[in-house]
């Protein structure tokens, strides 16, 4: 067998520069183009710009989702709002579900006011407004009806159908039985059909007093479809009748400024509530239903929009509006939404539930339909699970306990970059968090 001569050099390796951003990573990256919102200085030369809007369009992004994580005090919520703050120059508009009352002074700075939901408040907000199709259709049907209409009328009891029931769940700490999802179903039906607007103390009202006629329907007796919707009621009657009044259990308070470049759902009244997962899926719900209704009028030009939901681990911690939200994740190409899940650490995702539960499947499935992830510093201890659930080289995951404060680290797709976080004298004063620390006698 004949080897290589003594002496002889080795060849050098030969590879594609797409193939060499694995082999380098964080060196190899070409950049993201030049269109969107400026973000900082990529660490390892030129500008870093990012606009998922743009990177979907030209086919780099399959979805565009993101999801932020970091330690308090590394400057996580100082991007997020000036995210916000800059993508308003492109006439994006940014709606966030803040359940910590931490956006007051980016608000302020637009011009606008939080919606402020608390109990027996004067603000409401109805999470089963109606939403039109997003798909119409040209074709008439033999009887003269409009597809797009049916169409409309079908999705949005699914949309209302998967909400009660996720919901209840929700409050149960268990999986609806199909009995229960049938009482549900039925008294939505029954209210739409009586009721212009569907509202939950309808919705809860038939399933207590349901009609002969409609049990009928499913061969069954009306004392038999009380009973069977009997627990649900009493769950989804806590936010028409208990404790949780007054903030979801009407129609939408009319006059509601919701053209302005930001609107904030405050809800720091109920921060420390065990119901706030809950209250955090009504009013995403309540979102989600106005965004479709202006797909539906505006069709698929309409302005894109920003949603943000922060503090995400107390709606993945639910199961039942876990599963809601991410159902409501994959809806955001077709309502032209980005949205934006704000978390403080990897371990996050695990913490929602035991080890192989389907809190922890669905929370990693939301990272998985974010292909944007935003990583700030995390503690030595997150990065094993960093570099598993985020599919880091080893030299990515080192650099995580090491980033300073304004640093992070991107993965935009299969591409990854260390970027630090700019900012303006002005944006410095409306995102800065330390003034109590710094307050002196």
């Amino acid at each position: 067998m004949s080897g290589p001569r003594a002496g002889a050099r080795t060849p050098a390796h030969q590879v594609t520069t797409r193939n060499l951003g694995a082999a380098y990573p964080l060196v190899a990256d070409s950049g993201l183009g030049h269109r969107g919102v400026l973000i900082g200085r990529d660490l390892l030369g030129g500008s870093f710009v990012y606009d998922p809007f743009e990177l979907y369009a030209q086919g780099h992004l399959s979805n565009p989702n993101m999801v932020v994580f970091g330690q308090i005090g590394r400057g996580k919520s100082a991007f997020v709002k000036t995210y916000l703050w800059r993508q308003a120059v492109f006439g994006r508009q940014a709606w966030v579900v803040d359940p910590k009352g931490e956006y007051s002074s980016l608000a302020e700075a637009w011009g606008t006011r939080p919606v402020a939901l608390r109990p027996g408040g004067p603000v409401r907000l109805n999470p089963l407004d109606p939403a039109p199709s997003v798909v119409k259709t040209t074709t008439t049907p033999p009887d003269g009806s409009d597809c797009s209409d049916h169409r409309g009328r079908e999705q949005a009891d699914r949309r209302h159908s998967e909400l009660l029931s996720s919901l209840a769940t929700s409050c149960l700490g268990r999986d609806l039985m199909p009995r229960e999802r049938v009482a549900v179903d039925l008294a939505l039906v029954t209210v739409a059909n009586h009721c212009d607007v569907v509202t939950l103390p309808a919705v809860v009202e038939t399933l207590l007093d349901p009609s002969a006629s409609v049990a009928k329907s499913i061969r069954t007796t009306k004392a038999a479809l009380l009973e069977d919707g009997r627990d649900v009621a009493l769950e989804l009657r806590r936010l028409v009748h208990g404790d949780l009044r007054g903030m979801f259990d009407g129609p939408t308070t009319p006059g509601l400024d919701l053209s302005a470049p930001l609107v904030v759902l405050d809800l720091s009244a109920l921060y420390n509530s065990p119901a706030l997962g809950v209250l955090m899926a009504c009013a995403t719900a309540w979102l989600q239903a106005t965004l479709a209704n202006r797909v539906g009028v505006a069709g698929r030009s309409g302005a894109q929009v920003l949603v943000v939901v922060d503090e995400a681990w107390a709606v993945l911690a639910n199961l039942g509006v876990a599963r809601w939200l991410q159902a409501s994740w994959k809806l955001s190409r077709a309502f032209g939404v980005a949205n934006i899940a704000v978390l403080h650490r990897l371990s996050d995702l695990n913490a929602v539930g035991a080890a192989g539960s389907e809190q922890v499947g669905l929370a990693e499935g939301l990272l998985s339909d974010s292909e944007t992830r935003v990583v700030y510093a995390q503690p030595p201890g997150e990065l094993h699970k960093a570099a598993q659930l985020l599919s880091l080289s080893s030299t990515e995951a080192e650099l995580l306990p090491q980033l300073r404060r304004g640093t992070a680290l991107w993965k935009v797709g299969q591409s990854g970059f260390l970027v630090q976080h700019l900012l303006s004298t002005m944006e410095r004063d409306l995102v800065d968090t330390d003034r109590a620390m710094e307050l002196r006698p």
